[in-house]
């Protein structure tokens, strides 16, 4: 009987390891993020505005990549079978891809991976050290595709690009802009994303490294939010 290489279906109902960055902007006079719209015929999210972001690929965890700092590694490990730096690279490859912004510094590859090689042209290698762990989300059962993600904040004094320069950015997200936290409501928005504006807002209002990491877990009718290290629930 003749074989052949054809791969088995991919099960779109499985979960599926993401990364998400958020990118913030003059934090302490009038912040904002780095967001874009996803489009109509999306499969997950049709035209909502969102951070940059996407599945994890096997190719992310074989990158040259500065380490997270040792209490992201810390909260990391303990949550997912993923190495820490692959998601962070994740979100690194996701910025570069869909907003053309280089987080990064200078190095060097002896032989970069397919889904990097863009990313490696620009001189840079990818700047984890620049993320802090900062939220994780598990989409709702029921979706046509799920995912188990981790948003990561940098902000915008480290990109190596103009912050204003989307040239490079492949056309997954449109209208790709910093918005304003003050007028993020304005914009058609996830509900997940609001719920990760609130906590960016008071993070902000309050300052420092956060003792932990909200944990939007989408496993009960409330969508209860507990947080890791700790797992006290989230005061509403």
């Amino acid at each position: 009987m003749a074989t052949t290489n054809k791969r088995p279906p991919i099960d779109k109902s499985a979960i599926r390891d993401a990364a998400t960055i958020i990118v913030l902007r003059d934090a302490k006079a009038r912040p904002s993020v780095l967001m874009g719209q996803r489009g109509a015929g999306a499969a997950f999210m049709p035209g909502k505005f969102v951070f940059p972001g996407g599945a994890v690929d096997d190719n992310d965890a074989a990158v040259p990549v500065t380490s997270l700092s040792p209490l992201d590694e810390a909260r990391l490990a303990n949550e997912s079978t993923r190495a820490p730096v692959a998601l962070a690279a994740a979100a690194i490859r996701e910025l570069w891809e869909e907003t053309g912004q280089v987080l990064g510094h200078p190095g060097q590859w002896s032989d970069p991976p397919q889904g990097w090689r863009g990313f490696a042209a620009t001189g840079h290698v990818p700047h984890a050290a620049a993320l802090q762990f900062f939220f994780r989300a598990v989409t709702p059962a029921g979706r046509p595709r799920r995912f188990d993600a981790r948003f990561f904040l940098a902000d915008v004094d480290h990109l190596k690009t103009d912050p204003d320069d989307f040239s490079n950015a492949e056309d997954e997200l449109a209208h790709l802009q910093w918005v304003p936290l003050a007028d993020a409501r304005r914009f058609n928005l996830p509900f997940i994303t609001q719920v990760v504006l609130a906590e960016l807002a008071s993070h902000i209002a309050r300052g420092g490294t956060p003792v932990s990491v909200p944990f939007f877990r989408n496993d009960d009718e409330a969508h209860l939010v507990s947080r890791l290290a700790g797992q006290s629930p989230l005061e509403q």
